[in-house]
């Protein structure tokens, strides 16, 4: 799959957020990557081949009133575009994967936990 169709899937799967939702993002920036670099490696337990996306930043439930008073850095979520097409065997088992890992970063950016965010992702897909 090409790059530009992979980001234009994950734009489509954020669009697809109800509005109460995708409203409440903000200063998020969301990238695809072949694989995680090596930064990101170091702050999970997870290997190269394996990584499928990761939040990195401040969650919305930890920000206190100081954010945003300074130049803040976007918050960031990648999707490992390599990784995703390697546990997926067509293009619409891809697109679900796409869709299931940018809600499960963003579950991550609302500040829930692991248990939190894999019963969340039950009920929503």
């Amino acid at each position: 799959m090409t790059r530009e169709r992979f980001e234009q899937i994950a734009q489509e799967a954020f669009d697809s957020l109800p509005h109460d939702f995708r409203d409440r993002v903000e200063n998020v920036h969301i990238v695809v990557e072949d694989y995680p670099s090596d930064d990101a490696l170091g702050r999970v337990k997870a290997d190269r081949y394996s990584l499928l996306g990761l939040y990195q930043g401040i969650p919305l439930t930890h920000r206190g009133q100081w954010y945003g008073m300074s130049p803040t850095l976007p918050d960031k979520i990648s999707l490992y575009q390599k990784n995703i097409e390697a546990v997926c065997s067509d293009e619409e088992e891809t697109e679900l994967r796409i869709r299931e890992v940018l809600f499960h970063e963003l579950g991550h950016y609302f500040g829930m936990n692991e248990a939190q965010v894999r019963s969340a992702m039950k009920r929503f897909m």
